[in-house]
């Protein structure tokens, strides 16, 4: 096992595809904490997120036993890729499970602007945003990277946020600013428009 680790992804897909089934183990153990940050970030909800994190890794391997991996880059990339795609079927999915009656209300719903479908052109801007400052957080120091994710996308609180990392309040509420102001400097730095308009 210490061996495996030294190896890179590509050689550990390789040995994975030869019969090596601990390998995947590896390749699990080296991305996890960067996929399923991703993950937790976009579904904001800690079930739905180890669910995504576990489909994803199911379609890794069935990807890697058909032999229909082709090495084109960075496995780690390819693996948010299919988380990536995961999430936005689930969205879908709900979407299209919501129903909601005209009769209950006294006003037609169905004229609101807040129920008009966006456009795809919408959807692919958002979606393009979304993964932006998914990247831009995961460039973030460690501490500050923390707050982001536990304050925007799993709601807690700066009392919360405090509790659990061991910080006072205003540790974690600098941490957040100091955040935020690297995010827009890594969007300035990297030409990357973070609205959606």
């Amino acid at each position: 096992m210490e061996k495996q680790t030294m190896l890179s992804d590509e050689q550990l897909v390789k040995g994975f595809v030869a019969g090596d089934s601990g390998s995947i183990d590896v390749l699990i153990e080296r991305h996890k904490a960067k996929i399923f940050s991703y993950i937790l970030m976009c579904v904001k909800q800690q079930e739905l997120a180890e669910d995504v994190f576990q489909e994803a890794f199911i379609r890794v391997i069935r990807t890697l036993k058909n032999g229909r991996y082709s090495d084109t880059g960075k496995f780690s990339s390819w693996v948010m890729r299919i988380a990536h795609n995961l999430i936005i079927d689930h969205y879908r999915k709900q979407k299209n499970q919501s129903v909601i009656s005209n009769d209950n209300y006294d006003y037609d719903l169905f004229n609101s602007p807040r129920f008009s479908d966006q456009s795809i052109e919408e959807e692919m801007v958002k979606e393009q945003v979304l993964q932006s400052v998914g990247q831009l957080v995961n460039l973030l120091p460690d501490n500050q990277r923390e707050v982001v994710i536990m304050r925007h996308y799993r709601d807690l609180s700066f009392k919360e946020i405090a509790e659990e990392t061991n910080v006072s309040i205003n540790t974690a509420l600098g941490r957040m600013r100091y955040a935020l102001m690297n995010l827009r400097r890594l969007a300035e730095e990297r030409n990357i428009s973070l609205t959606l308009a």
